[in-house]
C-alpha cells in the first residue's frame, strides 16, 4: 500500500490523527465523490430516477460485499445500520419456551438487551458462557453446554470494548456439530481484516461500512446462509421483503432480500459500494497485517508508560486498544487528546454489560488505528498520552 497516496485521498487526515476507526473510519475521496455524484444527481432529476439510473452501481454494492464475505449478492441485504441488521436476523428466529441462547461475555449491549427481551417474550433461556484463561470464549465450556435445546449460538467477533478477536471459526465448528444457527457479529471485523462465511461455519453474519470499511455512517449489512431461509421467519413484512398474491396471502423475497426493507438512502450504498470496492483492491490481508501491526505497537507504547495500563483480551488482538490513564478519567483524556486533535472515544458500561458484570474495568479509553494511519501519528499520539500523565 502506498500510504501516503491513500492519506492525500483521505481529507481528514490533513488535520488530525484520527484513531477513532472502530467508531468510524475517514472516508476517501473515492467514496466522498461517489457520494456527492448520485446527491447532485437526484437533485437534478429526482430521487426515484436517480435511483433507476444507479441501478447497476446499487447492485454492484451487494456483488462487492458478497466478494468481501466470500458470499454470493442474493445473500446479502442491507439496513440503516448493523444493529437493525442483527436485529432482522435474531428477531427472525423462531424462539419458543425452553429454547437456549448461548453468547459470550463480549456481546454488545444492544444484543444482550434484545436476548433479555426474547427471553423475557418467549420463555427461551439466556446462558452466558465465561471466558477462559486468556479472556476469549471458552471453547470447552461452549462445546459442554450446547444441547438439543440450543437453537441459538450467538458471538461478537471482536468487542466494540477492546483488542480481543474472538475465535470465530471454531465457534462455528461447534456449532456445526449440533442444531443451533450461528449469529456472528461482525460489525468491528469487516474492513479490519479477512471474512470468509465457509471457513466460519456461521449462518448469519452482520455488519457495517462505517467503521474499518470507511463507508458512510447508516450502513449495515446482512449475510444470510441459503439452507437456513426455511428456518426462519423474517419479522416484519412489507413491500420490498415480499410480493402480494393478489388474495389474502404473500411470499418472500428470494435470498436474504426478504429482510430487507423497500425505501433506502441510495446515497448512502453507493458510498458503501465504493468504500468495500476500494477495500477489496487494496486487499483485506495487507490491511488487516498493517492494522494489526499499528494495534501492536501502539499497545506496546501505552505499556511503556508508567501509569497507563492496557486492557485487552485474549490471545489474538486486533487493532483497537483500550487503556486506563491512573488519575485521569476516560472522558478526561479523550477530551485532552480531542484538544490536540487526535481522535479516541471511550467505552461505556452500558455497551458492554456482560463484560462489566465480568472485569467492572468500564470506562477505558479506546484507540483504533487503520491502516493509513502513520508510525509518527501513534508516536504523536503516546507522546500526548505521557504529557497527560506527567502533568498529573
Amino acid at each position: 500500500m502506498d500510504i501516503d497516496l491513500l492519506r492525500a485521498q483521505t481529507p481528514g487526515c490533513a488535520h488530525r490523527v484520527h484513531l477513532n476507526n472502530a467508531g468510524a473510519g475517514l472516508m476517501s475521496t473515492r467514496t466522498l465523490e461517489a457520494m456527492t455524484e448520485h446527491l447532485r444527481l437526484e437533485a437534478e432529476i429526482g430521487g426515484y430516477e436517480a435511483e433507476a439510473a444507479a441501478g447497476p452501481r446499487l447492485e454492484a454494492t451487494y456483488a462487492a460485499l458478497a466478494t468481501l464475505l466470500g458470499g454470493r449478492p442474493e445473500e446479502i441485504a442491507l439496513f440503516d445500520n448493523s444493529t437493525h441488521a442483527w436485529n432482522a436476523a435474531c428477531y427472525s428466529i423462531p424462539f419458543r419456551a425452553g429454547d437456549r441462547i448461548l453468547t459470550g461475555r463480549d456481546e454488545y449491549g444492544s444484543s444482550v438487551l434484545a436476548y433479555l427481551q426474547i427471553a423475557q417474550r418467549t420463555g427461551a433461556e439466556l446462558v452466558v458462557i465465561p471466558n477462559d484463561a486468556s479472556g476469549q470464549i471458552d471453547l470447552d465450556a461452549l462445546r459442554d453446554a450446547v444441547d438439543e435445546r440450543t437453537k441459538l449460538i450467538g458471538l461478537t467477533w471482536v468487542p466494540t470494548s477492546g483488542g480481543l478477536i474472538n475465535p470465530a471459526a471454531e465457534v462455528g465448528r461447534i456449532a456445526e456439530d449440533s442444531d443451533a444457527l450461528y449469529l456472528l457479529d461482525a460489525t468491528q471485523v469487516a474492513g479490519q481484516f479477512p471474512i470468509d462465511v465457509a471457513t466460519l461455519n456461521c449462518d448469519l453474519l452482520t455488519g457495517t461500512g462505517r467503521k474499518f470499511l470507511r463507508g458512510p455512517r447508516g450502513t449495515g449489512f446482512l449475510w444470510v446462509r441459503p439452507t437456513v431461509l426455511d428456518r426462519m421467519d423474517p419479522f416484519v413484512v412489507e413491500i420490498g421483503s415480499a410480493t402480494w398474491d393478489g388474495g389474502r396471502g404473500f411470499t418472500w423475497a428470494p435470498g436474504a432480500r426478504r429482510f430487507g426493507t423497500w425505501e433506502n438512502s441510495y446515497i448512502n450504498i453507493v458510498g458503501l459500494g465504493a468504500a468495500v470496492e476500494q477495500a477489496l483492491e487494496l486487499g483485506l490481508d495487507a490491511i488487516g497485517k498493517r492494522s494489526q501491526y499499528l494495534g501492536a505497537r501502539l499497545r506496546d507504547q501505552l505499556e511503556e508508560i508508567p501509569g497507563v495500563t492496557t486492557h485487552d483480551l485474549g490471545t489474538h488482538r486486533c487493532a483497537i486498544v483500550t487503556a486506563k490513564i491512573a488519575g485521569h478519567g476516560a472522558a478526561e483524556v479523550a477530551g485532552a487528546l480531542a484538544k490536540a486533535r487526535i481522535n479516541v472515544t471511550t467505552t461505556i458500561a452500558v455497551d458492554n454489560p456482560l463484560d462489566t458484570e465480568d472485569r467492572g474495568v468500564h470506562p477505558l479509553v479506546r484507540f483504533s488505528p487503520h491502516y493509513y494511519n502513520t508510525e509518527e501519528e501513534l508516536d504523536h499520539a503516546v507522546h500526548a498520552v505521557a504529557t497527560l500523565v506527567n502533568s498529573g
